[in-house]
């Protein structure tokens, strides 16, 4: 999967390095967070210079374990998962994903894990295995042989699955989990969606084949309220993996809310722009909320207001272009530290 990288999303990245410099971080307390929920980092390829919008430099990844380590930051066991998120809810925690299973990742990344014994979950397509640049499934068997790793499902094709009618999801997903049971005697309990793109039909899908977990690639962190079928992850490649940035992702928290007006986040261009209304939870000093949307194919703050106390009415005055919109709401914490939330819309040409 490659990333498209536009001068809209280097104006978003100092728009976030902004809002999270570290001098903020200067008299942090935890003492009195009562749910650090789970961060979820996303990781492609490692040490493959030439894709720097899917790339993380070795070096790079070394220095994040170790700010994880440092910060005393538990690496989250796929086993454990569901527990971990209900019900550890004061230690800072971290899920390490890796999608596509590129053979950079079991040359360069695979050994420093397993040494380590870190866990993590490998996203792996079914057609993609032992193809030029890919894992083959010895690779990927040797792999799953440690009890700290998931192997999860990416598809079969990861093809843009989201486009495509009910019936050809359906066999490209039973596809790939009849392979997963050939190849690794089971399939798994985690589902990638392709490019992080998702609409609620395809989530009913995911569910009905007997997934409990699926992730998109939208930023936040995740806790008991979110929907386990859109799962948030921060993508990290040599842009978003820069050191200073990544010591700010350690210090986010989620953001809870009840509901999310639309549902539905494959958007038809009769509906783009969305009308955004965000229900939470009570939050500490909500009304400081601040949030940003690449409406237009630009990125800048967007008008919010609030229907109540707890509904967010985000306003977006242009529509969407190009294959994805994004909007990411923000809040500082008295703590400290920052709650994040993400969205993401699948622009439809239709």
């Amino acid at each position: 999967m490659q990333f498209k990288i536009k001068k809209s999303f280097i104006i978003f990245l100092f728009i976030t390095m902004l809002l999270f410099n570290n001098n903020l971080y200067s008299n942090v307390s935890v003492k009195n967070i009562n749910d650090f929920g789970i961060i979820s980092l996303m990781y492609h390829r490692f040490e493959e210079n030439k894709y720097p919008s899917t790339n993380i430099k070795i070096s790079d990844f070394i220095e994040h374990l170790k700010i994880l380590e440092k910060n005393k930051i538990h690496f989250v066991s796929p086993k454990n998962f569901e527990y971990e998120l209900k019900k550890n809810k004061v230690q800072r925690k971290v899920l390490l994903t890796i999608d596509d299973g590129f053979t950079s990742f079991y040359e360069n990344a695979w050994p420093i894990l397993k040494e380590k014994k870190i866990p993590f979950i490998l996203f792996v397509s079914t057609r993609e295995v032992g193809a030029f640049n890919y894992m083959t499934w010895d690779q990927i068997r040797e792999v799953n042989n440690e009890d700290f790793v998931e192997i999860g499902n990416h598809s079969h094709s990861h093809e843009y699955l989201v486009d495509e009618n009910k019936d050809l999801i359906i066999e490209d997903i039973k596809k790939s989990i009849t392979i997963f049971k050939k190849e690794l005697g089971k399939n798994s309990d985690f589902f990638s969606y392709p490019f992080g793109e998702y609409s609620l039909e395809f989530k009913d899908i995911i569910k009905s084949l007997g997934f409990k977990y699926a992730f998109g690639q939208h930023s936040g962190v995740m806790d008991e309220t979110k929907d386990f079928y859109e799962l948030p992850r921060f993508p990290i490649n040599e842009k978003y993996g820069e050191i200073k940035r990544f010591n700010s992702l350690t210090k986010t928290l989620p953001f809870k809310y009840k509901k999310i007006i639309p549902d539905e986040k494959y958007l038809l261009q009769n509906k783009n722009p969305p009308k955004v209304k965000i229900e939470f939870y009570d939050v500490k000093n909500l009304k400081s909320v601040s949030c940003y949307s690449n409406e237009g194919n630009r990125w800048r703050q967007t008008n919010i207001k609030f229907e109540n106390e707890n509904m967010l009415l985000i306003n977006i005055d242009e529509k969407f272009v190009g294959e994805r919109g994004r909007i990411n709401c923000s809040l500082r914490d008295p703590s400290g530290f920052w709650r994040w939330l993400g969205l993401q819309f699948v622009i439809s040409d239709k």
